[in-house]
């Protein structure tokens, strides 16, 4: 976290990294009797707004729930909409996050998505490998419980294997076992909608996280938004347990 001027208060407390459940896509578009594949097309302009918002704001990684592991249940339509989305916006926006120093980083099941989208993927983060301004994380086709059990595989392997003893397991170990093991745990988690859970996104990781949760949907979520949900992070007393 850092601590910077703030017009009125002194200064604010910045997180260092935030976290968001992108809610309310579906419900934005009923209440415009829209289809529901046009909150989904709204909701990429927010991406580009939470992004300006922790470029002013100075904060250092960025996590989306772009599309959780439970979401293939979803109609085949709607999720080969989505998957368009994420070649269209992947597509477009490259040349945007290289040139705003932004490193693109994805977590999930990747093995899952079309071989196409895994391919652009691959780009994307090689295109932006070096950049070190913002590091905005993408979850896709992700879902916590999955990765923990991941972890837990991969460390019962190595026990098999006789490189490890179980007393050796900590929680440190587990961290370096996750999706997320070069990424510091999210400071604040946000989430839009006015949903109040956390619906299987880094279970592990927000053992300590504040949680801001708005009641604006996702498609109108501004950089102000997203100031104001700091601004609340900065006004809580964080004690880990202690007093």
């Amino acid at each position: 976290m850092t601590v910077v001027p703030s017009a009125g208060t002194g200064s604010m407390i910045i997180p260092e990294h935030v976290a968001i459940i992108m809610d309310g896509n579906g419900r934005w578009a009923a209440k415009r009797s829209l289809q529901r594949l046009r909150g989904h097309e709204q909701g990429a302009e927010a991406v580009r707004e939470a992004l300006k918002g922790c470029e002013e704001l100075g904060i250092r990684y960025l996590t989306l729930f772009a599309f959780s592991s439970e979401n293939w249940s979803r109609p085949v339509e709607e999720i080969n909409h989505l998957m368009g989305l994420f070649r269209y916006f992947f597509n477009k926006e490259i040349k945007a996050l290289c040139d705003a120093n932004i490193r693109v980083k994805f977590i999930g099941n990747i093995n899952k998505l079309p071989d196409d989208i895994q391919k652009l993927i691959e780009e994307i983060k090689d295109r932006t490998k070096d950049n070190s301004k913002l590091i905005l994380t993408i979850a896709l086709s992700y879902g916590s419980q999955s990765e923990i059990a991941g972890a837990m595989r991969a460390l019962g392997e190595k026990i098999k294997a006789g490189e490890l003893a179980p007393e050796e397991i900590d929680e440190s170990m587990i961290t370096q076992h996750l999706d997320t093991v070069d990424h510091p745990d999210p400071d604040l988690l946000i989430r839009t909608s006015g949903e109040k859970r956390l619906s299987n996104f880094l279970l592990w990781q927000c053992a300590y996280t504040e949680f801001v949760f708005l009641d604006v949907l996702w498609p109108d979520f501004r950089k102000q938004d997203l100031a104001e949900a700091v601004e609340e992070f900065g006004s809580r007393n964080r004690r880990y347990g202690a007093l």
